[in-house]
């Protein structure tokens, strides 16, 4: 079993930054693939990042590249997704997920592993 815990939501004014940590614990994921989700009220749940553990290749939704960066840190086992010049669309819950898999995965169907969520809100 793999254990995530997202932490680093909160209210930020457009334009501004947050930085959103997933503490993983219960295996170590030296394979695995990383994913940050995120879902908006009436909307599906949407990929936004992802990386691979052991080799740091990463990936990103077009709606966030240039903005967002995922990295991890192997010695905190933690993922982190910096966010800039967030927007209101941005606002959504976001999800760390984890799958044992060394291709980066899209779709939140195929990640096994799920954190409980931290809420994003970007005021205009």
């Amino acid at each position: 079993q793999v254990q995530l815990v997202e932490s680093g939501g909160g209210l930020v004014q457009a334009g501004g930054s947050l930085r959103l940590s997933c503490a993983t614990s219960g295996r170590t994921l030296s394979s695995y693939a990383m994913g940050w989700f995120r879902q908006a009220p009436g909307k599906e749940r949407e990929f936004v990042a992802a990386i691979s553990w052991s080799a740091g290749i990463t990936y990103y939704a077009d709606s966030v590249k240039g903005r967002f960066t995922i990295s991890r840190d192997n010695a905190k086992n933690t993922v982190y997704l910096q966010m800039n010049n967030l927007k209101p669309e941005d606002t959504a819950v976001y999800y760390c997920a984890a799958r044992n898999v060394l291709r980066l995965p899209e779709t939140s169907h195929e990640y096994d592993y799920w954190g409980q969520g931290t809420q994003v809100t970007v005021s205009s």
